[in-house]
């Protein structure tokens, strides 16, 4: 079993519920495929480096993963006809960080909140 990093950028016009229901598909396809999913964190609506597909932002989700190759294949090959996705990105690791959340909002001491 290997580590992966999977991120997904929703386009922003996808209701929270919308947002909701991707979340639960791809977590269930990486389950129903021998794969676990360690942690999901939701990084919000944030901009786009360029614009894609027309958008100037994006919805992200960020999964990581343990699984084996035919996991994210399957996962992949969902994504590539949803039509809600603006693009998606895989990144084999050789260990995975769940403590860390890099996309928390500071408060106004400049200490991350919980």
């Amino acid at each position: 079993m290997s580590y992966y990093e999977h991120t997904i950028i929703a386009r922003p016009d996808v209701s929270p519920n919308q947002f909701k229901q991707i979340e639960e598909k791809y977590s269930k396809i990486v389950q129903e495929n021998n794969g676990d999913i360690l942690k999901i964190e939701n990084w919000g609506l944030m901009n786009l480096s360029y614009l894609i597909k027309k958008n100037k932002k994006g919805n992200y989700l960020h999964f990581k993963i343990k699984g084996n190759g035919n996991t994210i294949s399957k996962l992949e090959k969902s994504e590539k006809i949803d039509k809600s996705l603006l693009r998606y990105l895989t990144v084999k690791v050789k260990k995975i960080d769940t403590e860390t959340n890099y996309f928390n909002k500071n408060d106004e001491n400049g200490k991350k909140s919980i």
